[in-house]
């Protein structure tokens, strides 16, 4: 009977040697197989939702960007219908006079005006530019604040190439005044707005 015994007992030893490595063989070979799938699985999910979340933002953004968008194209014909157009010499001579009005500042010369010709600063620049020179006397103080006033109204127009000199103390008894010479750069409305 001992020897049945123990013979059942490597049997049954085997049995349970058998289950564990087909256990283990299972494990192994299908279990861990799948939980690595599962693993790269979770990774990729993960990696879509941040880009699905990135692509919400982005369309959310859109809306704004478009709202910005019309915003400026506002503000840009705003600002167009300030622009030189029509008869260029004309507009720029008006301009400065009606400008000049509260300032103590006397503008005899205008020279001919130059342009319109395409910018050179900027290629493809939807904008040509005119410019002319003008020439007269002003206080020290009263012609800065018409400089700086003048391209704070008109944006689209630049002062270049100033040249100060004080004037003769045979024709004024001012120190302060001084006689300018300046370039006024401007752009022109395209034709075709």
């Amino acid at each position: 009977m001992n020897k049945q015994h123990a013979e059942k007992k490597k049997q049954l030893l085997m049995i349970i040697i058998g289950t564990c490595a087909i256990l283990v063989g299972l494990w192994f070979g299908l279990i861990s197989g799948q939980k690595d799938k599962l693993r790269t699985l979770d990774s990729r999910k993960a990696g879509l939702e941040t880009k699905n979340s990135q692509m919400q933002a982005t369309l959310k953004s859109s809306q704004q960007v478009q709202s910005e968008l019309a915003e400026g194209g506002i503000r840009l014909e705003k600002l167009e219908t300030g622009m030189a157009t029509g008869d260029l010499y004309s507009w720029v001579i008006n301009t400065i006079r009606k400008f000049k009005v509260p300032y103590k500042v006397e503008i005899p010369q205008f020279s001919q005006i130059a342009g319109p010709v395409e910018v050179s600063l900027l290629p493809n620049f939807p904008y040509q530019q005119a410019s002319l020179t003008i020439s007269g006397t002003a206080n020290f103080y009263d012609f800065g604040k018409f400089v700086a006033d003048f391209e704070n109204e008109f944006p689209f127009t630049r002062l270049a190439n100033l040249v100060l000199e004080p004037v003769s103390t045979a024709t004024t008894d001012d120190p302060e005044k001084l006689s300018f010479k300046v370039d006024i750069i401007t752009l022109v409305k395209p034709r075709n707005s």
